[in-house]
């Protein structure tokens, strides 16, 4: 009766003592192997996630930072040729001529040429792998990279405003000004006041935001004081590289005929190939954009070629994407 006592409590349940087992080693031994399999499987999907995510945000941002630069050049490149209520530049008085850069004593600033801001005549107009105005020193200009300026008047009229450059038209005539006072005794009906628009794009070595990054920048129109400046602005970090080519109407029949490099002679009023009647009918552009920041181990042996310059290959840990476009000119008249 005693050993069955010692065997079994009074509910007729095995001793507690007899219950309570462990595991064994070799099963401790397993667990710790399938756990240890489990927990790194885990770490190798998390790493290769954030890597995944790191590329794919690298990659956005390098697409972004192009299209930004689209954004912000396109509507300034198609408003090209835009002068309020007139049509033909060269009826526009005031504007900068071979003979006088400021017939009207308009004090443009000529940081970057006597005719940077006042050639009405070339609404656009670059140069190929450099850049002619003196306001950008070779230190500040990315070799090989394309530079152009846009003219046209702003599209939402202004009052006249002392110390901004405004041109004053109507159907058949028109006038820079700077004082602020309308100029009168205007024919072909009802006057309109805009304000002068001229952008000059290139590609600097560094940005004010990344140093050593290269940035797309230009140099803007602007007033200061009181008084018409060249503003130098930062337009987006991360552009190595912009070409341009201007689409070409060589019969007046309104389409683009050919592209040329901007240094073309047959564009350049300085050159005896010169031909007046050619219109610039689009622009090609190409945008070599880097990542901001490095991205070890990535493999780019790409040969990177633009328009009529070879950059060849960087392998320098930077993700690099061309972007390009070909942008109508639609204020251009033949």
């Amino acid at each position: 009766m005693d050993a069955m006592n010692t065997k079994h409590n009074r509910s007729g349940s095995p001793n507690p003592a007899e219950r309570q087992q462990g595991v064994t080693l070799i099963e401790l031994m397993v667990a710790l192997v399938i756990g240890s399999f489990l927990i790194i499987g885990a770490v190798q999907v998390y790493m290769q996630s954030r890597s995944a995510y790191i590329v794919n945000e690298n990659i956005a941002r390098v697409q972004e930072n192009g299209e930004f630069a689209f954004d912000v050049i396109e509507p300034d490149l198609r408003m090209a040729s835009y002068w309020g209520l007139l049509s033909r530049p060269d009826l526009v008085e005031g504007r900068a001529t071979t003979a006088d850069p400021d017939p009207l004593n308009i004090n443009p600033p000529v940081g970057c040429g006597a005719d940077f801001v006042t050639d009405l005549l070339r609404p656009i107009e670059g140069a190929n792998n450099t850049t002619d105005w003196p306001c950008v020193g070779a230190g500040n200009f990315m070799p090989n990279s394309d530079s152009f300026v846009v003219r046209h008047a702003r599209i939402t009229p202004s009052a006249p405003t002392a110390g901004v450059i405004q041109l004053e038209t109507t159907r058949l005539q028109g006038q820079l000004y700077s004082d602020g006072a309308a100029p009168g005794g205007f024919v072909g009906g009802g006057t309109q006041t805009n304000n002068l628009v001229v952008n000059g794009y290139y590609v600097s070595p560094s940005s004010d935001i990344f140093p050593n990054v290269p940035s797309l920048r230009r140099r803007s129109l602007a007033t200061v004081g009181g008084a018409p400046v060249i503003r130098d602005e930062e337009v987006v970090p991360g552009v190595e590289n912009m070409q341009v080519q201007f689409g070409l109407d060589m019969d007046g029949n309104a389409t683009v005929d050919r592209y040329v490099n901007p240094d073309s002679p047959i564009i350049d009023p300085a050159s005896g190939a010169f031909d007046p009647e050619v219109q610039v009918m689009a622009v090609r552009l190409w945008l070599l954009v880097r990542s901001v920041e490095r991205e070890p181990g990535i493999a780019d042996n790409t040969n990177y070629r633009l328009a009529d310059v070879d950059l060849g290959a960087f392998n320098d840990d930077f993700r690099r994407m061309v972007k390009t476009k070909t942008i109508l000119l639609r204020n251009v008249r033949t």
